[in-house]
């Protein structure tokens, strides 16, 4: 099993800077890849970005290329988001994720995440 705890949420303006950590327990290896999706009320989970445990392979979703960051402390068995020039369309509730390497491709695919964390809400206001 593996335990995700997700923080850094919180309330800012257009423009600012926000960065979110997500810290990992149980069962993790470098085999591991893990992600950040978001959720607005009524659309479905959205992928943002992921990380390889292993190699530090990264993958954006287009609306955040050039603006957010996502990097890992492997010592620290922690993932974080670097969220810059936020918008008021990045409000979301943020969760991270974690899953077992399967492939580049495949990173943006929620439904192949088998862990999961409680999610921290993020609201930009204009």
């Amino acid at each position: 099993q593996v335990q995700l705890v997700e923080s850094g949420g919180g309330l800012v303006q257009a423009g600012d800077s926000l960065r979110l950590s997500c810290a990992a327990s149980g069962r993790t290896d470098s085999s591991f890849a893990m992600g950040w999706f978001r959720q607005q009320p009524g659309k479905e989970r959205e992928f943002v970005a992921a990380i390889t445990w292993s190699l530090g392979r990264t993958s954006y979703a287009d609306s955040v290329t050039g603006r957010f960051t996502i990097s890992r402390d492997n010592a620290k068995k922690t993932m974080y988001l670097q969220m810059n020039s936020l918008k008021p369309e990045d409000t979301a509730v943020y969760y991270c994720a974690a899953r077992r390497y399967g492939g580049y491709s495949r990173l943006a695919v929620a439904n192949e995440y088998d862990y999961w964390g409680q999610g921290t809400q993020v609201t930009v206001s204009s």
